[in-house]
């Protein structure tokens, strides 16, 4: 008899980690979601009614032992809204360090593939666009951005140390701006943000000018791509996220459309740091993984704005 290969997602029961945990149980794997809650929520795993899952309310920057084989762990734990990481700026270092150094060891012990969920925030305020995964950024380690954005690039330091050191099988995947349902519904994140206020008829705000560029992936091509990573044998970091680029003047303006809000734009200040380009250069994902994205953005966002309503 064929055995079930089991996985581990660290922060499985946030937005991105809800989705993969779904996606690999029908995959047939056995899946430990490890979640300590502090900004993901059981609601987004509440519909999962498989024998093969389990949840274990952790904090991975503590010693954890798990007594089960294990095949993959995707290592997705992290504070990743800026709401988040601004009011959580110790723990979100501490998960990037100390969680990422625990899994690390847990993935050796085991002799596991691990994949670590990285960021397109590791290139900062890029210089370069598209971003390709050669550029080394443009962070300010002592901004107001760069508990989270150095949390992410010591992570894959370590990553890259423990495989060339110590032979883990590791991956790194650098994640776009992802939309979908399961976000929640006030993280400080444009796409959220912009549905909430359009459905509540409140004012759609956007900090600066709005000429900012974003490329927005929706989860059912992130999820498929992180998968497809870990089954290639290939250690350097890959971008993942969609190459239409649109301004946040333009989404908004968009999104009041598909939702036939009455919603006024008003503008406030830029935060500081705040990137003001932003798109993946893919050809490493297409080249290595076969992976595109497929889904449009009306499409995608049209299905994201139909969840939220049904959430209200």
């Amino acid at each position: 008899m064929k055995s079930i290969k089991t996985a581990v997602v660290t922060g499985g029961a946030g937005f991105i980690g809800s989705h993969l945990c779904k996606y690999l149980l029908k995959r047939d794997y056995r899946v430990i979601c490890i979640d300590d809650l502090i900004t993901g929520t059981l609601k987004n795993l509440e519909n999962i009614k498989s024998g093969d899952f389990v949840f274990i309310n952790h904090d991975i920057t503590e010693y954890i032992d798990i007594k089960d084989n294990l095949d993959i762990i995707f290592h997705l734990a992290s504070p990743a809204s800026p709401n988040d990481y601004l009011q959580l700026p110790i723990q979100t270092l501490k998960v990037g360090a100390l969680g990422t150094h625990k899994i690390l060891g847990l993935a050796k012990s085991k002799r596991a593939t691990i994949l670590l969920a990285s960021t397109s925030e590791v290139y900062g305020d890029p210089t370069e666009h598209p971003q390709s995964e050669e550029y080394w950024g443009n962070v300010n380690p002592i901004g107001p951005r760069g508990v989270y954005d150095e949390a992410k690039r010591f992570a894959e330091a370590m990553a890259t140390a423990y495989n060339r050191q110590q032979g883990v099988d590791t991956r790194i995947a650098r994640i776009f701006n992802t939309y979908g349902p399961n976000m929640r519904m006030r993280d400080g994140r444009v796409v959220p943000n912009f549905i909430i206020q359009c459905l509540l008829g409140e004012d759609i705000t956007i900090y600066g000018s709005g000429n900012q560029t974003r490329s927005f992936c929706y989860i059912d091509d992130i999820i498929e791509g992180l998968y497809k990573l870990t089954q290639a044998g290939y250690h350097m970091p890959i971008n993942f996220g969609n190459t239409r680029e649109i301004s946040i003047l333009e989404l908004a303006n968009d999104m009041k459309k598909m939702t036939k809000s009455k919603s006024k734009i008003v503008f406030r200040p830029l935060p500081k740091d705040d990137p003001k380009k932003r798109m993946p250069d893919i050809k490493k994902a297409k080249q290595i993984l076969g992976w595109i994205p497929k889904v449009d953005l009306k499409e995608g966002m049209l299905k994201t704005i139909s969840w939220f309503k049904s959430s209200l």
